[in-house]
């Protein structure tokens, strides 16, 4: 009888053996599977995207918790605004460090805000953007992408919703009328806080002390600015003397041209035109001037083009501010033109827009001014404008 015993103990320890035999590669498949890359198609569960804050871009997929409105505290209820989400593993998530505070921009917010979507609460959801702090806590910003599980939109309409619906179907003159109006009577700031401002937009990905310096890509320290040949300073991207603006508030101060560049390259850049030829900048490589002319290195060509076009729409001469204007001539000195407008219109086709300008038009719309650059969110109306 005790011998039976033995044998049906040991029969079910090898049974047991056998199963978990046969589960682990199961429980090893389910764990790889938990592990993503960041990518859209593997992306990063909630854990590995707060244990990434480290400004890199990836995809992260969570449950919508709440929305965050300060570092301790998440609503779950009575969403005040579309500004903000938070995603954990589980639905019923109630730890604030197991969660991810995701900052929506205005573009997603009327699809995935939860004061327009409060039923999203519960849902799952992926969204792509830069891994860093938000309120002060792991977080995702600037997002470029947002789904539902099962589907959902992740390519917004340009802009904020509605946006730009008076312009639809326009052209020419009537298209550059009904864009002022829209991005008219922005939100002004003071020339001294520029310099706050463009350490927020024009911050090095890749390494948030630091700012991108326009001509030279080069990556400096935010605090390095000044007047001295190695700091950086603001530059007027339409030269504050075409139109003498100089740095008031208005075209003085607006971010949508203004961009830290190195001071000794700002001095040579002057208040040139823009076209192409000239002498390569000793310290500015792949830029070149000449007696009336300043050419940017080709990555950012189109950038100067679009910040170019916005001026034009922007100021035009109502409510007692300048009325500047695209010209396609070149040493256009004080006059309130800028040139060469044939050279624009083909260095906004050569380089066309990229994330870096989608982001920092993002930034200025949702944090300072409250207006965009339309020929960031809709590169066509260029033509439709001036060709």
């Amino acid at each position: 009888m005790l011998n039976r015993k033995r044998k049906g103990l040991l029969l079910s320890l090898i049974l047991f053996a056998a199963i978990l035999i046969v589960m682990q590669p199961i429980q090893d498949s389910i764990t790889k599977a938990a592990v993503g890359d960041g990518s859209w198609s593997s992306p990063y569960s909630v854990s590995q995207g707060i244990n990434a804050q480290n400004n890199s871009s990836k995809t992260v997929q969570g449950y919508v918790v709440g929305q965050p409105t300060a570092t301790n505290t998440v609503i779950t209820s009575g969403f005040p605004n579309d500004y903000a989400l938070a995603l954990a593993e589980s639905p019923s998530e109630t730890s604030l460090a197991k969660m991810i505070y995701v900052q929506i921009p205005s573009s997603f917010r009327s699809s995935f805000g939860l004061k327009s979507n409060p039923s999203l609460m519960g849902k799952k959801m992926k969204v792509t953007g830069t891994l860093t702090a938000y309120f002060s806590h792991p977080g995702l910003k600037d997002g470029t992408a947002f789904e539902l599980d099962g589907g959902g939109a992740t390519d917004p309409e340009p802009g904020p919703g509605g946006y730009y619906d008076a312009a639809n179907g326009k052209t020419g003159e009537s298209l550059k009328s009904v864009l002022h109006n829209i991005i008219d009577d922005h939100t002004e700031i003071s020339y001294s806080n520029v310099w706050e401002a463009l350490r927020e937009t024009d911050e090095d990905p890749a390494n948030p002390n630091n700012v991108i310096l326009l001509y030279t890509g080069r990556s400096q320290g935010k605090f390095t600015n000044g007047s001295g040949v190695n700091d950086w300073n603001r530059e007027h991207v339409w030269a504050k003397s075409h139109g003498d603006f100089g740095t008031a508030m208005g075209a003085g101060t607006d971010l949508h041209h203004l961009r830290p560049t190195d001071a000794s390259v700002n001095s040579s850049r002057g208040n040139l035109d823009f076209d192409n030829g000239g002498s390569q900048h000793s310290e500015a490589l792949g830029n070149y001037y000449d007696s009336d002319s300043w050419e940017p290195r080709d990555a950012i060509k189109g950038d100067v083009a679009r910040m170019l076009f916005y001026m034009a729409v922007r100021y035009e001469g109502d409510s007692g501010e300048v009325d500047l204007e695209l010209n396609n001539a070149v040493n256009n000195g004080s006059a309130p033109y800028h040139g060469k407008m044939s050279v624009l219109l083909e260095w906004h086709k050569e380089d066309p827009v990229d994330e870096t300008e989608r982001r920092r038009n993002e930034m200025i719309y949702s944090d300072y001014q409250h207006n965009r650059n339309p020929f960031i969110d809709h590169p066509e109306w260029a033509s439709a404008i001036w060709e």
